[in-house]
């Protein structure tokens, strides 16, 4: 059997991620419970025949969508490496605030969080997939976390704990910005964050 042809792949990776948006959508629109293999077909444009070509089961599909939505969330807060500083220090930071900043905070995120999340204690690829998305954000923050404290001379030994306790604290603010948008100014969880990450480390971050 021939390889297949770069194009043809392109076209794949494309349905795929038509079936990933339109179920996202659909979830975003009317919970889980919305996206039936029905739906998802229908809006993504293609025959539910289709979807168990990419997908084995609709809730192997739904998983596929809730690790889109939160690997997309952690690149955003990264940001590019280009743009974020050289300084360990100022590096946090910047990471830090684009936690708790637009696109991050954008509220269909976190609406569609909060509907997939009644989906993880009974469903095995939703467990694995948050798992493994918690501990993508969580592994970026603890490293540089380390990096910041040994740029200040300090001891790394806590920067796990720490950041176990930073990433609850920005989870809470990207809950509070999500929900409800209009309570904050321009900036203000941005700055909320960053002082108390500052008080959280010990160290005195910029806010950038």
């Amino acid at each position: 059997m021939s390889p297949r042809r770069p194009f043809q792949r392109v076209g794949e990776e494309t349905r795929r991620s038509a079936l990933i948006e339109a179920t996202l959508d659909l979830i975003a629109e009317g919970g889980p419970q919305a996206a039936t293999v029905r739906a998802i077909a229908t809006r993504a444009g293609v025959t539910p025949g289709l979807i168990r070509h990419y997908f084995a089961t609709k809730e192997e599909l739904v998983a596929a969508a809730h690790e889109t939505l939160m690997t997309g969330l952690t690149e955003a807060s990264m940001g590019s490496a280009d743009a974020l500083p050289g300084d360990p220090v100022a590096r946090l930071s910047v990471f830090i605030g684009n936690a708790v900043s637009p696109p991050v905070t954008d509220p269909r995120a976190v609406a569609l969080w909060a509907a997939s999340m009644q989906l993880v204690p009974r469903d095995a690829a939703m467990r694995a997939v948050h798992l493994s998305t918690y501990l993508g954000f969580r592994d970026r923050l603890e490293a540089m976390i380390a990096d910041a404290l040994r740029s200040a001379g300090r001891d790394t030994d806590e920067s796990r704990s720490l950041a176990i306790a930073g990433n609850a604290l920005l989870d809470g603010l990207w809950v509070e910005a999500g929900a409800l948008p209009d309570q904050f100014a321009p900036g203000e969880l941005r700055s909320i964050a960053i002082k108390a990450f500052s008080r959280l480390l010990s160290l005195d971050l910029p806010e950038v």
